[in-house]
């Protein structure tokens, strides 16, 4: 009797192990993202706060410094109704292309301007041969 309940008592302890760790892990994987319009609304709420926003790259915006790899341009809301500026610095994604939807990584300073530092760019749901 009394190995049986040392055995109950040792499988608890690693149910409730295991349990706490996936929770924990998947609680620090699973990240929420913002629409441009969310960002907006929030205002200096979210300052120096790592978020994720999704919007569109918008056209005409995208401007690459030549003396680096600083990539600027601006994120519209899916649906149109805000607009966001970007900074990033780093390897530009090749799949990274205007007017496509993407999510970004990163924090809004206090000027308003998003500085990302990871780029997300959706993949088309089908893919087309130019």
């Amino acid at each position: 009797m009394l190995k049986q309940k040392k055995f109950l008592i040792g499988g608890l302890i690693v149910f409730l192990a295991i349990s706490y760790l996936g929770y924990t892990a998947f609680s620090n994987a699973a990240t929420y993202y913002y629409t441009v319009g969310e960002v907006t609304i929030q205002g200096d709420s979210i300052y120096d706060k790592n978020i994720r926003v999704n919007g569109r790259v918008a056209a005409g915006s995208v401007k690459q410094e030549s003396a680096g790899s600083i990539l600027r341009f601006t994120i519209s809301d899916v649906n149109g109704e805000g607009s966001l500026p970007v900074v990033y610095q780093g390897v530009v994604p090749d799949t990274f292309k205007v007017d496509s939807e993407i999510v970004i990584e990163g924090y809004l300073d206090s000027d308003g301007v998003f500085q990302a530092h990871t780029l997300m760019p959706k993949c088309p749901s089908r893919y087309v041969p130019e």
